[in-house]
């Protein structure tokens, strides 16, 4: 399972579907694209949160993927195809889609931008 920002912005609200993400954490192997630290990292410096105590949450709970060269190639070409037909799919999707694809990783997630891929939708 690849969490994406999503997910773990709801695990860390609390929320139905962030309970929903705490269950797959515990009973699945996890995975957090770096990119989502990158955004993680803005959403906890917005809310003034524990940039610690978030990070280290995260980096305990999953295994940090970090980006290599094919993973950011194929992004750039993902990026492309699916703009085609999903409006506003940015490069930070294209990104996590890469990811999920080098890996061979289903992505969690509540972004509709990746409800035509194997994703699991919160």
């Amino acid at each position: 399972m690849l969490l994406d920002t999503f997910a773990w912005i709801e695990f860390f609200n609390g929320t139905e579907k962030g309970l929903k993400v705490k269950q797959l954490l515990k009973e699945n192997a996890c995975f957090t694209s770096a990119i989502c630290l990158a955004e993680l990292s803005e959403w906890i410096e917005r809310n003034g949160l524990d940039r610690k105590e978030k990070m280290n949450a995260v980096k305990k709970l999953s295994s940090i993927i970090g980006l290599d060269e094919q993973t950011l190639e194929l992004a750039g070409l993902l990026k492309v195809k699916k703009r085609k037909t999903v409006k506003g799919f940015g490069m930070l999707d294209a990104i996590i889609l890469a990811t999920a694809k080098q890996y061979k990783l289903k992505i969690v997630t509540g972004d509709k931008h990746f409800k035509e891929e194997n994703a699991m939708l919160l």
